[in-house]
């Protein structure tokens, strides 16, 4: 537990000095494999990474303790897990899995402490007559709703 708490110190420290970066997860496996994954306001350099690398590997005692330390950026493949990564990603399409397994997707408009705001863009059939209509609506969804948030590619 003193390991990994020398290490979480070392690392608020750099994130201190980088206000731009913040910390999507720690993690420290039984064989001591060091795993942190940063994102950031305007994205995740390789220098950022390793800038972070090297201030927890310069500052933290290898003959106390014996680790590998793997620094990396948040992928497109990581759910958002941070109302800072949803602010992030306003106006970009976003899926979002319920935690009722039903599956919303839309550009994400506004984000607060408690909900994220999606506009989603459809095509309906016309109340009277033949064809479709395109119809823009706002969908509210709580935190607590979310049971993962992913970020669209589209090519």
């Amino acid at each position: 537990m003193e390991f990994r708490k020398n290490i979480e110190t070392l690392l608020n420290t750099f994130l201190e000095t980088r206000e731009d970066l913040f910390l999507i997860d720690l993690k420290i496996s039984a064989a001591d494999d060091v795993t942190v994954i940063l994102d950031g306001d305007n994205g995740v350099t390789l220098q950022d990474c390793l800038d972070a690398s090297r201030a927890i590997e310069f500052n933290a005692d290898r003959d106390e303790h014996d680790f590998s330390l793997q620094v990396m950026s948040a992928g497109l493949s990581e759910p958002l897990a941070t109302l800072r990564q949803f602010n992030k990603n306003i106006g970009r399409e976003i899926e979002v899995m319920l935690t009722d397994s039903t599956t919303v997707e839309g550009e994400l408009a506004q984000v607060d402490e408690e909900k994220i705001t999606l506009i989603l863009r459809y095509r309906k059939p016309k109340d009277i007559g033949k064809g479709k209509v395109d119809v823009e609506e706002e969908k509210e969804i709580l935190y607590s709703e979310i049971k993962k948030a992913l970020v669209v590619v589209k090519f």
